[in-house]
């Protein structure tokens, strides 16, 4: 299973308009509730990791975020599919939405006790199946989780508080 870039392009485009739509939706119950109480925001974004040729981010958050996937995965090229940045609330779910078939939902567990971060509990999501669940502090640093096998890479989430 080969993709082009240029299909990967209109599968992104695609993807950022569900994206949008469905952050749009869920953050807005959250922010008008009087009770909401935002614990901070989170930027995701889904990458396509591969040793064959794609085309890869060149500049801003993106760009720096390759250079530390190409020291953490076997793969040499990193083309960014989409990106999302959602606002995380205490009692609330968040979805980071970075495709319209790979996504997180994300429940606040408050700061972390050092108050360098958020205690979280993460859920992936490959359309309507669960991949992963787990529970973990989130800081600065970005998390990359790595999988399902996609063409001849894989697909990586990476996930970074803001």
């Amino acid at each position: 299973m080969n993709h082009s870039p240029k299909i990967l392009g209109k599968i992104a485009t695609t993807l950022f308009a569900v994206a949008f739509l469905i952050a749009s939706i869920s953050s807005t119950s959250a922010q008008q509730s009087p009770d909401a109480k935002q614990d901070g925001q989170i930027w995701g974004a889904l990458f396509f990791g591969t040793n064959g040729e794609v085309e890869e981010a060149t500049e801003g958050k993106a760009k720096a975020i390759t250079d530390r996937l190409r020291k953490a995965f076997d793969e040499t090229h990193f083309q960014l599919l989409g990106e999302h940045t959602q606002a995380i609330f205490s009692e609330y779910e968040s979805w980071v939405v970075p495709s319209k078939d790979i996504f997180l939902k994300i429940d606040s567990k408050g700061p972390a006790k050092d108050g360098e971060g958020i205690n979280l509990h993460l859920q992936v999501w490959r359309e309507k199946n669960v991949l992963v669940k787990t529970d973990v502090v989130l800081r600065k640093d970005p998390i990359f989780i790595r999988g399902p096998k996609w063409g001849d890479g894989y697909l990586i989430l990476a996930i970074e508080l803001r």
